[in-house]
């Protein structure tokens, strides 16, 4: 007897249902509610308290900001660090290139001089140079970046011609033409070096801070305080600036050890801060004429200028991870 086809079919569908046949797990067996829980009484994070979480993770933030503690720390009080103070003790001849000693860890310069001292006590002169420079660069050119990007127009087109002027003329070139005016030539000082490294520095803080506003101008928090009576100069200090500070931190922070690094090379090349004034500059240009028999005063100098310059930008590409959503690791 010929079996029925029908019948067939439908076993073999019944077959084919079985070993298709998925195992559900009960909800509460699984862990997946306390993964996907939210804590709803709790706010969400801000732009900076995000960054804060993800820079706590880096070991490049961490290292760098150790670094740069130590190097602040060694700038305000350089007495803790040195017993010796260069500036009140004569150097001595007799000690000219000598080696290690007792108390004088890293020898001596061809003058007679305690190169572990003289360390010690230019970095206030160098870190000075570089910080009152990035302050007053992030003064003037967030100011012009921030109107120009805003205001639009007429303001911008004339602002940005005069940011091209400026930023066509190389730092260290027109800080050494300035230098040989005699108004400075004869009143080399700290300030007057943070003032010719200000006059040719802003034009890159401007152009990144003009390009952060006009990312932000138009977005929907800012045309809605508009709307509802906040002044053109209100919305840009309340709503457009506190949301366009990422980038200019960033470079700020990394212009910081450009300027520590200009600073150096004026003093080196004998038309920054004069040899009465400390700095790892002018210990670099002195040591160059001992260089082949004794070249450790000029080596440890240029070591503390490599490390605090590293840690500035080190610095400033682990805060650019942590705010700029694009550029964050995952």
């Amino acid at each position: 007897m010929t079996p029925d086809v029908n019948d067939s079919k439908h076993s073999a569908a019944a077959i084919a249902e079985r070993h298709n046949e998925h195992f559900v797990a009960d909800l509460a067996e699984t862990p997946l509610q306390a993964t996907d829980r939210v804590k709803e009484d709790k706010a969400p994070l801000s732009l900076w308290g995000e960054a804060w979480r993800n820079l706590r993770k880096q070991p490049l933030f961490l290292i760098s900001a150790v670094l740069i503690l130590a190097v602040a720390a060694v700038s305000l009080f350089p007495g803790l660090f040195s017993g010796i103070d260069p500036s009140s003790e004569a150097c001595q001849l007799a000690n000219s290139d000598a080696g290690p000693a007792d108390g004088h860890p890293l020898g001596f310069t061809q003058q007679g001089c305690d190169v572990y001292a003289r360390v010690i006590f230019g970095t206030r002169s160098s870190v000075t140079v570089g910080l009152f420079t990035t302050l007053g660069v992030l003064l003037i050119g967030g100011v012009m970046g921030a109107v120009a990007g805003y205001y639009g127009g007429w303001v911008d087109a004339i602002l940005a011609r005069i940011n091209d002027i400026f930023f066509a003329l190389p730092l260290i070139l027109g800080a050494i033409v300035l230098m040989q005016l005699p108004m400075f030539r004869t009143n080399r000082t700290v300030w007057t070096l943070v003032v010719i490294l200000v006059t040719f520095g802003w034009p890159q803080i401007a152009r990144i801070t003009r390009g952060a506003v006009i990312e932000v101008r138009n977005a929907d928090f800012v045309t809605a305080a508009r709307s509802l009576g906040v002044s053109k100069f209100g919305a840009l200090m309340r709503h457009v600036m506190p949301n366009s500070l990422a980038p200019i931190i960033v470079v700020a922070t990394i212009s910081l050890g450009t300027f520590i690094v200009a600073e150096s090379t004026l003093s080196f090349l004998g038309i920054g801060l004069p040899p009465s004034v400390m700095s790892w500059g002018n210990d670099i240009q002195a040591a160059q004429a001992s260089l082949r028999s004794n070249p450790m005063p000029l080596l440890y100098p240029a070591i503390a200028l490599s490390i605090t310059v590293l840690s500035f930008i080190m610095l400033g590409d682990a805060l650019r991870d942590a705010l700029d959503p694009k550029a964050r690791k995952r």
